[in-house]
């Protein structure tokens, strides 16, 4: 199938072995109980197998709400899926789970999940630091806090649970570029930590810019997470958002999905181009 025929939100890409993993939110009903997760695998970017189910969110009492934005990351073996789901207690946080194969299937790593329970949070990011220490990089959600804000916290080894104080980077409305989508609401999603060959490093995070949906980028200073970095034009400004980079060993890429229209949503791929000091993408 082509890339126009996946309906998903939220695309994030492994490459492994030469084959490219295709994981998103199933976007019917914007991804509320929709059962779990699939997974894509393409040889070229262009052809793709049909969806292959790797995580069961019924079977295992987690299709209450939300199944949201799942992304796998190999860590000491083994590959772990963070995704988004709705707690017993009606609040959204990133949960932790781990299978062998990239295909799955994926099971229930976190015993709840690894943001504050008693917070409105999505779409959790792992990000490893230049000394092999794991941390989870999330958003603290404008639905409960009005002013949305990207933050982290230090994850234990086994990525089962977090460790120490939250740390809050910024809100949404200390970008110049985001705009609000509603009576003083200011959206954050997505992030995304990427180390540039030079060893800048940088997040991507997604908001809006009048009515459509864009794509951001901050650089830290000295290439570390922390709380000094400044925020650099917007990647993206036109109807699409929440994406990745991914690269093939050959050429770099960034994925995104678009247009943000419940129904008709489907994963891009654009090269990417790493400066140094900055990042750009071509859209074809």
């Amino acid at each position: 199938m082509k890339k126009t025929q996946i309906n998903i939100r939220d695309p994030f890409v492994v490459y492994e072995n030469g084959s490219y993993y295709l994981y998103g939110t199933r976007a019917q009903n914007f991804g509320y109980r929709t059962g779990g997760f699939d997974v894509y695998v393409s040889n070229d970017l262009d052809e793709w197998s049909e969806p292959v189910e790797c995580f069961d969110s019924e079977k295992h009492g987690l299709n209450t709400d939300a199944n949201w934005a799942p992304e796998v990351h190999k860590y000491n073996g083994k590959y772990y899926m963070f995704a988004t789901f709705t707690q017993e207690n009606g609040l959204r946080g990133t949960y932790s789970l781990v299978s062998d194969h990239l295909t799955g299937p994926f099971l229930p790593h976190s015993k709840g999940p690894l943001t504050p329970t008693d917070w409105e949070c999505l779409d959790g990011t792992l990000y490893v630091d230049e000394s092999g220490v794991p941390y989870l990089v999330f958003c603290h959600e404008h639905t409960q806090i009005i002013d949305g804000t990207v933050c982290y916290v230090r994850l234990n080894e086994s990525l089962d649970a977090a460790e120490g104080e939250v740390v809050t980077l910024f809100c949404a409305s200390s970008c110049e570029w985001a705009d609000s989508v509603g009576p003083g609401h200011f959206v954050t999603d997505g992030p995304f930590m990427y180390r540039s060959e030079s060893g800048e490093l940088f997040m991507i995070w997604s908001s809006f810019i009048k009515d459509d949906y864009a794509e951001f980028v901050i650089r830290f200073k000295n290439g570390r997470l922390g709380l000094e970095f400044e925020h650099l034009a917007p990647l993206l400004d036109s109807d699409g958002g929440h994406g990745m980079i991914f690269s093939d060993g050959s050429k770099a890429y960034f994925t995104y999905h678009t247009p943000n229209k419940k129904g008709f949503e489907h994963p891009e791929f654009c090269l990417f181009e790493d400066n140094g000091s900055t990042i750009t993408i071509i859209k074809k």
